[in-house]
């Protein structure tokens, strides 16, 4: 059984993207949302897709369940979505042994930036970076799940004090 364990954090300024790769343009559609699992399709450069199956209702660490499908089933399952489809650029960004990844949110979720960083387990304990903001691992209201029946309420509460491009 695969388990993810992450930490979440918002993002305070744009010093990563000096660091950063090109990035991969997400879009990310829920088929099923309840409180403790959700079932996912992502289109990662409308060139490859997942199904992730996601069980368990723990802050940092939850089962997960991932598997290759053809675009066009994911194309088709995202016609079928809960609510919004999100739409996100993920970038890589390498610090103290571990790789960030950042999310610049875009369609409603415009100003919104998230840096997550997957650990081997719960005890690992990485270098924060110094363009992290505030930790908010375990707030439901920052999980993509929830992001993807609700759009922002105001923008300016995620919003950078800078331009991020």
């Amino acid at each position: 059984m695969a388990k993810e364990i992450e930490r979440k954090f918002l993002v305070a300024s744009d010093e990563w993207r000096s660091r950063a790769d090109r990035g991969t343009c997400l879009l990310q559609a829920y088929i099923v949302t309840m409180d403790d699992r959700s079932v996912r399709v992502r289109l990662m450069d409308d060139k490859r897709a997942k199904l992730t199956i996601k069980i368990g209702t723990g802050s940092m660490t939850r089962d997960e369940f991932e598997y290759e499908i053809p675009v066009a089933d994911a194309k088709d399952l995202m016609s079928k979505a809960i609510g919004l489809i999100i739409e996100k650029t993920r970038h890589e960004v390498k610090h103290g042994g571990f790789v960030w990844e950042v999310d610049v949110y875009g369609g409603a979720h415009e100003g919104l930036v998230i840096a997550e960083v997957e650990l081997g387990s719960e005890s690992d304990i990485p270098s924060l970076p110094a363009w992290l903001g505030t930790e908010v691992t375990g707030d439901p209201h920052y999980s993509n799940q929830y992001l993807s029946t609700n759009p922002l309420a105001s923008k300016a509460d995620h919003e950078l004090s800078y331009s991020p491009f």
